[in-house]
């Protein structure tokens, strides 16, 4: 079964993920590639989706979004993952307990009626050059810290899963 890893990345990060979600589909037996949706010509060549997309302002980046409008049929008919990459492993305390709640947020501001099995949200890439100067003096008083937050071990069990549950198909 051929696998679409898509996926929408601000600064790298997103990218990273998807390229480690294929290469563990891979692995497992899977035809899977990680590509940047606005480069897919056509959907219909897969028969499975893991959609993923950086997260600014609560939302997808609009190229994941756009993709998922376009394609909002054949996403329809075929086995669906999605992911978000964020930053709540950078933030402390109070801030990161709150991360989660963007989750659902997130989830209603895709487009159309987007089925899906399984939505995770992981922590990204954090870095000073991301920001602008206000932004980086909110982030410090928020409690964030700079950093890849990236947790790999969650990522490939995220994946396991995945390549799980198409095999039983």
């Amino acid at each position: 079964m051929d696998v679409l890893v898509g996926y929408a990345t601000a600064h790298g990060s997103t990218r990273g993920v998807a390229e480690r979600l294929a290469a563990r589909l891979s692995k497992a037996g899977l035809k899977a590639e990680a590509r940047a949706m606005e480069t897919v010509d056509d959907a219909d060549a897969y028969g499975a989706f893991v959609l993923g997309s950086a997260v600014h302002g609560q939302s997808w980046l609009d190229e994941a979004k756009d993709f998922v409008r376009g394609n909002l049929d054949v996403l329809g008919s075929q086995p669906v993952w999605i992911f978000s990459v964020g930053m709540p492993g950078a933030l402390r305390g109070p801030w990161k307990r709150l991360a989660t709640k963007e989750i659902p947020v997130i989830v209603e501001r895709l487009p159309g009626e987007l089925p899906f099995r399984d939505h995770q949200l992981f922590s990204g890439v954090v870095s000073r050059d991301q920001l602008p100067l206000t932004g980086r003096i909110l982030f410090h008083l928020v409690g964030g810290r700079f950093g890849d937050y990236r947790d790999w071990d969650a990522i490939d069990g995220w994946a396991s899963g995945i390549a799980d549950e198409l095999a039983r198909e």
